[in-house]
């Protein structure tokens, strides 16, 4: 890496704008090195409290964003979801990794997914085979940072069904169910069976 690079890209900064600015407060009771002045004692005193696991949501990787903070490492026509996020399935190898490392706490994660280009075909199904794929390469990734003896509590697939996206409407589609707004009739993807397999056989089998 050049050393402009190195200059711009601070892991402790990096980072803070994910997890560790709200997270070493709640958690470790102490605030960063650049948040010193913003939280008193006091209040580092009534945030930080007894917690049983932590949780988290992940999708991707932030040093594939365009974040000016961070070096991108993305490349022309990496793969991406229909929301532009970048496919990053190693971040839920390392992301456990980190967080069980620097807090001490069993990880659940508790958003993971992806929105897809989703529609009725002719044969009145939903396939939607990059969906499956997406959550084989992240549920791999999950499971190897549990072999290394991470402790995961859990992992929750976002979403059940397509739904209301925040600022995004109803555009993105995330859902194992697919969800016709106009009637509200309701199919499961082939992403929803499959992922029903996955559970009943306990993790993913080839």
């Amino acid at each position: 890496m050049k050393k402009q690079e190195n200059e711009m890209f601070d892991i402790e900064k990096g980072f803070s704008m994910a997890a560790n600015w709200w997270a070493d407060p709640m958690v470790l009771g102490k605030a960063p090195e650049y948040m010193d002045e913003i939280l008193t004692g006091e209040e580092l005193k009534f945030i930080s409290q007894p917690l049983d696991y932590f949780g988290y949501n992940v999708y991707f990787a932030n040093n594939y964003s365009a974040d000016a903070n961070a070096p991108d490492l993305g490349w022309a026509g990496m793969p991406r979801t229909q929301m532009g996020w970048a496919i990053t399935p190693e971040v839920l190898y390392w992301l456990p990794k980190f967080l069980y490392e620097r807090y001490s706490l069993p990880i659940l994660i508790t958003e993971n997914g992806m929105s897809n280009l989703d529609f009725v075909m002719r044969d009145g199904k939903v396939h939607d085979p990059q969906r499956i794929d997406y959550m084989y390469r992240y549920l791999s990734a999950l499971h190897r940072a549990m072999e290394e003896g991470i402790p995961v509590i859990g992992y929750t697939v976002w979403s059940i069904m397509d739904n209301f996206e925040w600022a995004e409407g109803c555009d993105p589609r995330f859902g194992l169910i697919y969800v016709d707004y106009r009637t509200l009739e309701r199919i499961p993807k082939d992403s929803f069976y499959w992922y029903r397999r996955v559970i009943q056989n306990g993790g993913l089998e080839d």
